[in-house]
């Protein structure tokens, strides 16, 4: 607690005071007192503002980590300069935090145009005096624009904390910026719109603990017009063919989108520092265009700079236009006008692509192949300029990373404008920009969601798979993006771990089979298709061994198993978690991204390498033996998880094969260091050319030279209903019948139905984590059909109440469904035992035990992986595994009412406890609750006993005998005889059974019917 202090006015000598810090922060006095209007107060921390997050209006903290949030509390003191509570705060920020108030999002956004700026009452902790800048320096943001405080424009200034004790600081609105190196959610127009204001935000200082107090945030002075008024360009680089006319139109924007309230005059002339000569490459042009006082809002006039002709090849060459403007806020940056790269092999549409991708690499300067070699977060530009300055690859949306608005025609147009940054570049060569679409277009509102990939191995349905990776490629792609990091080729082998919903399943020959994927999303393995508007890049990810991190052995943040160590042995490496790379790398795949996880072959006496580091396993198995020819990006930020100091994880990293990093807010540094190291001769030139080489080669292929920005011709198909039938199928096909007593699935139309359980009418628990945000989050985050909607259109006649917590009477109905399971996560934060376990919530428990209790009850569950429910399940009379189906709720109902059958089957063992995990199989003890392919079906049930097995497996043998083992009809072989074991088994499921049962699925995938059928058989003799 700081000392107490007499409690102020303000007195002559605090005026002066303030008068002094203003101006030190504007260079000018403030405006007299008597001329300014009555302050508007902000907010006075009297408890009139309620500490509450989105979308309630009120105050949030905010951090990179828990404890980087501040703790805030409201205080009474004597020395309050403004009523008698002051905000008080306690700090201690790791890599960036500090608190927020934004206003209610269902109220009308604040209208500050009529004050020239901000001031509040900050209490200083200092106890000498300081020169002015020397203190700790604190950042203030206003929000502007967008639909509320969380889709806002962020426009920031700061102040230094050189004071003892409280002082004044007032910041005209003129002082802020508009923040270039981050928006939450992209920038809206970079206008700064008082009228359309959302809140403001304090950032604290790191380096060690600290305390603030702050107190009366209010509005004050006359507003300056010349702040309400900017002039726009367009957009910065205006590219142009040789010969041909740069038109660079300009525009005056206000505030409010009035009218201008003064004359603004643009002076330009074309100036020094290009790379284009005068005279010879282009006419210099000078003049000015005037906007008079009253002209409309948005009214555009135009500047023309004629180019010449020389008729030689030549890269591109840039012409500033520069302007002065008065009467208005000046472009962040001049217009360059430039004169596009012509005439050079590597532009020649009809040289095969390696002569293209050889001829450009020998022109590159070591600067613009490190710059190929770096991709970097959009949000953490420093500047926008920084694309063409460094060069850079590729850019990449995170999860949660989207434009504003977040549609499909922003995602297009957010692109393009970086893409049209790379005009100024020598070689105009174009960023390939990357997202993570794991189940869909999943960071763009209304596009079509998928099952997450268990779900999709749970359908077993090849042909399926490739379908779900085709719409997935046709949304991505018209929206801008080339390159999709997806898909995931785990083998889950522990569903403790967090990203389990990843993975297609526990077994490699699974994973493997669903890799048609692959090519729905890229088209031919020769990549030949990738050029077209309707395919993407495909990156098989993590390379290799994440779904085997053993449960305890991570060691980044409260993670206990992402990001850990696998231990395997040479035979179990090979089998299990190379084996869909190999797949991977015959299907075509574009690019491979290493796991942040490390990889222990037991016997090799080297310990756990960090996979970023294993040049064994990148460049001696993934590009010699396997003989892969696309490019290896790096994780977000992964290579820093290297031992040892930042150049040494560069060289590291890069001498280990990776050929593109993703240093989402380090591209400058990362781009310093390459260079530094290759300079000393720590990295060969051969392997930068090998790399830049690989990263081009897909440039070309993906048509990215000829056709740099959006193709937006598909952009109507996204979320469409063709697209959502594709993704409906899915989720039908996903759904695994665990359970089904008494056949009270599927429900008749007639019946009345009484409906609960938490992620019953949830979108987004339905969906999961890697939805709209990183994490996803639960309620309607986007468009689609929850499972109590999809049951009310599948039945619309029919009684069904719905009861959340099933507080509602149960009394009169037919049968009750509860569906339950798990709230969103991703990666490392949905870790058990990271404020996870597998277990369902004590409310979901409540809900089962009432409904199932009163009626005959089906129990869903939604989640990413199995939920323990073995002491629940005798008084459940159907279980159905649910999966994360996505938007298409509607694919639930399919199969609940009977349109299409129950036929998915686990892709993963279903245990009894936790303590039985990892269990997967193959495992020499195996005694799970329910197998791994296991699954119900509500088609016509099939009879028979052994003497039918026997009749299948000689049908097999003739199969197999004709090379046919690993055909369509030995699949439906296998699947009667599955059909006939299942049916003696029932729920009476023991070790015996268990084993024989699930290794049977697994040997139908890797292509022997006749193994498969002969392992069911022993499955149903150990029946009894």
């Amino acid at each position: 607690m700081p000392p107490v202090r007499p409690r102020r006015t303000l007195s002559a000598a605090v005026v002066a005071a303030t008068a002094v810090l203003t101006g030190l922060l504007t260079g000018g006095p403030p405006n007299a007192a008597a001329q300014e209007p009555v302050p508007r107060v902000v907010d006075r921390f009297e408890g009139e503002v309620p500490f509450a997050g989105p979308p309630a209006e009120g105050l949030f903290t905010w951090g990179d980590a828990t404890g980087s949030h501040p703790r805030l509390e409201l205080t009474e003191r004597a020395d309050a300069p403004e009523g008698g509570k002051v905000l008080e705060g306690r700090y201690d920020i790791g890599g960036w935090g500090g608190f927020t108030h934004d206003f209610a999002f269902d109220r009308p956004a604040h209208d500050w145009t009529a004050y020239k700026g901000i001031r509040l009452w900050w209490y200083g902790q200092n106890t000498a005096p300081l020169p002015p800048g020397s203190g700790r320096r604190i950042a203030l943001e206003i929000k502007d624009g967008g639909a509320n405080g969380e889709a806002s424009e962020l426009w920031t200034t700061s102040f230094t904390d050189d004071w003892e004790g409280w002082h004044l600081v007032e910041i005209p609105f003129s002082a802020f910026v508009y923040r270039t190196d981050y928006q939450p959610v992209g920038g809206i127009d970079q206008v700064l719109g008082l009228d359309r204001m959302w809140g403001y935000a304090v950032t604290l200082p790191t380096g060690g603990p600290g305390a603030f107090a702050l107190d009366g945030v209010e509005l004050y002075g006359t507003a300056e017009p010349a702040l309400t008024t900017r002039v726009v360009t367009k957009s910065v680089v205006h590219p142009v063919e040789e010969g041909g006319s740069a038109r660079v139109d300009v525009s005056v924007a206000t505030t409010g989108s009035g009218p201008t309230g003064e004359p603004v005059t643009v002076t330009y002339g074309t100036g020094d520092g290009g790379s284009a000569e005068p005279g010879k490459d282009y006419r210099p042009v000078t003049g000015s265009v005037v906007f008079p006082a009253g002209t409309p809002s948005g009214t555009t006039r135009s500047i023309t700079v004629p180019t010449m002709r020389d008729g030689a090849a030549e890269s591109a060459e840039t012409v500033p236009l520069r302007l002065t403007v008065e009467g208005a806020k000046a472009p962040a940056e001049d217009p360059l006008v430039v004169v596009n790269a012509h005439g050079l092999p590597y532009l020649d549409t009809r040289l095969p692509v390696r002569r293209r991708v050889a001829d450009l690499v020998s022109r590159m300067s070591l600067a613009e192949k490190a710059g190929q070699m770096t991709q970097a977060e959009r949000n953490a530009l420093k500047a926008p300029g920084d694309i063409a300055g460094y060069g850079l690859g590729s850019l990449l949306s995170g999860g949660g990373s989207v434009p504003t608005p977040n549609t499909p025609e922003a995602w297009a147009a957010m692109v393009d404008a970086y893409q049209l940054r790379t005009r100024a570049t020598r070689f105009q060569i174009p960023l390939i920009y990357g997202v993570d679409a794991v189940h869909g277009h999943n960071n763009v509102i209304g596009a079509t969601i998928m099952p997450h990939n268990i779900g999709i191995g749970a359908g077993r349905d090849p042909e399926l798979a490739a379908r779900t990776g085709a719409v997935t490629a046709k949304e991505v792609r018209a929206t801008g993006v080339p390159w999709d990091f997806a898909p995931c080729v785990c083998v889950t082998r522990d569903e403790r771990w967090g990203r389990s919903y990843e993975a297609f399943g526990e077994d490699p020959a699974l994973v493997t089979a669903m890799e048609t994927v692959i090519n729905g999303m890229q088209g031919a393995r020769n990549g030949k298709d990738l050029d077209r508007n309707d395919k993407v890049l495909t990156s098989a990810k993590h390379f290799v061994g994440d779904g085997g991190t053993a449960f305890g052995s991570s060691t980044t943040g409260s993670y206990t198993t992402d990001q850990g160590v696998t231990r395997v042995s040479r035979a179990e490496l090979e089998a299990v978690h190379l084996a869909p790379f190999a797949e991977a790398v015959k299907r075509g795949t574009g690019t491979v991204m290493p796991s942040y996880s490390s990889l222990d072959v037991l016997g090799d006496d080297r310990g756990p390498v960090k996979m970023h580091a294993n040049a064994e396993m990148i460049n001696g198995v993934l590009k010699d033996r396997m003989g892969f020819e696309g490019f290896v990006i790096s994780d977000w930020q992964a290579i820093d998880q290297i031992p040892g100091d930042y150049p040494g994880d560069v060289r590291t990293s890069v001498n280990a094969g990776l050929d593109m990093i993703m240093v989402p807010t380090n591209y400058q540094e990362f781009i310093r260091t390459l260079t530094a190291e290759v300079e000393a001769g720590r990295i060969s030139t051969a392997r930068i050319d090998d790399a830049v080489a690989r990263v081009l080669t897909q440039k070309f292929r993906l048509g990215l030279f000829e056709k740099p920005y959006a193709d937006t011709t598909h952009l109507p198909s996204i979320g469409s209903p063709a697209h959502r039938a594709v993704a409906r199928e899915a989720v039908a096909k996903s759904q695994v019948l665990l359970k089904n007593e008494g056949a009270v699935l599927p429900l008749k139309p007639t019946q009345k139905v009484y409906v609960a359980g938490s992620n019953a009418d949830d979108l987004g628990n339905q969906a999961g984590g890697w939805t709209i945000s990183w994490q996803g989050a639960s309620g309607r985050t986007t468009t689609g059909t929850t499972i109590l909607e999809g049951m009310r259109k599948a039945a619309p006649d029919a009684d069904i109440a719905w009861s959340k917590d099933a507080s509602a009477p149960t009394d009169g109905y037919d049968i009750g469904v509860v569906v339950v399971g798990e709230t969103p996560y991703a990666e490392g934060f949905g870790d058990v035992g990271n404020g996870h376990d597998l277990e369902l919530s004590p409310a979901d428990k409540a809900a089962v035990d009432k409904v199932c209790a009163a009626m005959p009850c089906a129990v869903l569950v939604v989640s990413g992986r199995p939920q323990l429910i073995g002491d629940r399940l005798p008084a459940v009379d159907a279980l159905v595994a649910s999966w994360l189906p996505g938007t298409e709720g509607d694919g639930v109902a399919d199969v609940l009412y009977g349109t299409r059958p129950f036929t998915g089957r686990l892709p993963v063992t279903w245990p009894r406890s936790e303590a039985q995990l990892p269990v997967n199989v193959g495992d020499s003890s195996y005694d799970p609750q329910f197998p791994y392919g296991w699954g119900l079906t509500t088609l016509t049930a099939r009879s028979g006993g052994e003497p039918a097995l026997r009749a299948v497996r000689a049908a097999a043998e003739v199969l197999r005998a004709a090379g046919r083992g690993g055909s369509a009809e030995g699949r439906r072989l296998v699947e009667t005889a599955r059909l006939i074991v299942q049916d003696k088994i029932g729920q009476d499921i023991t070790e015996a059974v268990a084993k024989p049962f699930a290794e049977a699925d697994h040997l139908l995938l890797t292509g022997d019917p006749v193994g498969a059928i002969g392992r069911l058989t022993e499955a149903y003799r150990a029946a009894g």
